[in-house]
């Protein structure tokens, strides 16, 4: 109900600025998530045998037992990172449209 709210207060250009915002948003965190998947579950569980016939960095420690244990903390930690990164780089691109929106109508205001 929230967000009908807002979207009645909102006008038209803002609003849709916003959707698009928040759809790439989506679509961000579901690619990121899929890769979570694929690093976590396929390379740790799925895919452990395979990945066990070769060993890091000739440590003696099988792939797979890698990735199961400390693989897919790494691959969270980067996929928080690049999630951080793109978003500041959506924030700033979107805040700019809105910005530009702002003025739009200010200059029309005092025209």
């Amino acid at each position: 109900m929230r967000d009908t709210e807002e979207a009645e207060i909102l006008p038209a250009d803002e609003s849709e600025i916003l959707d698009r915002y928040w759809r790439s948003n989506v679509v961000i965190m579901a690619v990121l998530l899929l890769f979570w998947a694929l690093i976590s579950f396929g390379c740790g569980i799925l895919f452990a045998d395979s990945l066990n016939q070769f060993t890091l960095f000739d440590t003696g420690y099988p792939l797979g037992f890698w990735f199961a244990q400390q693989g897919s903390i790494l691959g969270f930690v980067i996929i928080i990172l690049v999630y951080a990164l793109i978003m500041n780089h959506s924030d700033i691109q979107y805040h700019r449209e809105l910005e530009s929106l702002c003025r739009g109508r200010r200059k029309n205001e005092t025209s």
